[in-house]
C-alpha cells in the first residue's frame, strides 16, 4: 500500500503525523510521507488517518 499527501490541499494540522508517525511527518507547515510502502502493521492506522484528514489531503493506493 502506498500513500500520498496533496501538498496543495494539506493545511498542516499534523493529525496524520501525530496518529501515524511511522508513515507521516511534518516538514515545516506541511505533512509528508516518510514510508515508500506503508508497513503492514500500520495499514489500518493509515486508512483511519486518511479518513480523518479534515481536508482529504491523503490518498491511498492499494
Amino acid at each position: 500500500m502506498k500513500v500520498k499527501v496533496n501538498k496543495d490541499t494539506c493545511i498542516g494540522c499534523s493529525l496524520c503525523a501525530d496518529n501515524c508517525p511511522d508513515v507521516f511527518k511534518m516538514d515545516g507547515d506541511l505533512a509528508v510521507v516518510i514510508a515508500d510502502m506503508v508497513p503492514s502493521e500500520a495499514e489500518d492506522t493509515t486508512r483511519e488517518t486518511a479518513q480523518n484528514c479534515p481536508v482529504e489531503a491523503i490518498t491511498i493506493e492499494d
